[in-house]
């Protein structure tokens, strides 16, 4: 299994493909296999890089690691890019993966070619904060309670994803996501969700960004996605299905981001 060092840890990677690079960042349980499908269907045109985010998965947890930041998830992205000798790369982020890209544009646009920043997690903006908390806080609070972290995982993405597309995920993607139970509730989640760039930096944006959001997400998506495409000045492209179409309609999200990625080549 490969995996390089970068930023004192080590990031599990996989590499599809040739053509120009991109780089797909996961959410929530930070797996590469978030995106197996998707990075087969482009691998006949790009070079795709996935990989496990820091303390997930394959990526151990670093020695004393109590606590990241988007920053901290920005600065590993780009590190892995240069590492692999694949920068710039066109970056696709889903989730808390968007709010990673979106940084990656702010404090490394010289890896970047271009972003596509899905379903982002930017609840800082909307006008009720809290919103999505008091959808997700009750399912975590009963996962905790009948197994702890493992089954707190297991029902977050339930929620998040779908019963069906929790299901049908391979067996050891799932084990994995589960694991990450750990790291998704003690370290990571409160911390993507109180992001928020001002307007400085959002208008300081040169290198080519497109926000996208699936049709049938709830409206607090709806609502971050619109809130940033306005300060970046674009339009906000539709995708099919719900929060993680790569899963369960991965041919058709890949029929609308591929002329977005070729775009950016």
């Amino acid at each position: 299994m490969p995996s390089i060092g970068v930023n004192g840890t080590d990031i599990y990677y996989e590499l599809r493909g040739t053509g120009p690079s991109v780089l797909f960042i996961s959410g929530a349980t930070g797996d590469a296999g978030h995106f197996d499908r998707v990075a087969d269907l482009l691998a006949d045109e790009f070079t795709v890089v996935t990989y496990d985010r820091r303390g997930n998965s394959r990526s151990p947890r670093p020695s004393g690691w109590e606590a990241t930041s988007v920053p901290e998830q920005a600065d590993d992205a780009a590190a892995l890019l240069t590492a692999l000798a694949l920068a710039p790369a066109a970056v696709f982020g889903n989730s808390y993966g968007a709010i990673t890209a979106l940084d990656l544009l702010i404090r490394h646009p010289g890896v970047v070619r271009g972003a596509l920043l899905h379903e982002i997690t930017l609840f800082s903006v909307l006008e009720n904060p809290g919103e999505a908390e008091a959808v997700v806080a009750p399912v975590v609070e009963a996962g905790m309670a009948a197994g702890g972290p493992q089954t707190a995982a297991e029902h977050f993405i339930r929620i998040a994803a779908g019963d069906d597309n929790w299901d049908r995920l391979d067996p050891d993607l799932r084990h994995r996501m589960a694991s990450n139970g750990e790291t998704l509730f003690g370290i990571e989640m409160g911390t993507f969700e109180s992001y928020r760039p001002d307007d400085a930096r959002l208008a300081g944006i040169t290198t080519p960004a497109q926000v996208l959001v699936s049709q049938e997400s709830p409206d607090y998506f709806h609502e971050a996605a619109a809130w940033l495409a306005a300060r970046l000045g674009v339009e906000v492209v539709q995708t099919p299905g719900a929060h993680t179409p790569q899963w369960d309609r991965p041919e058709e999200l890949v029929r609308t981001i591929r002329p977005l990625l070729r775009a950016l080549s």
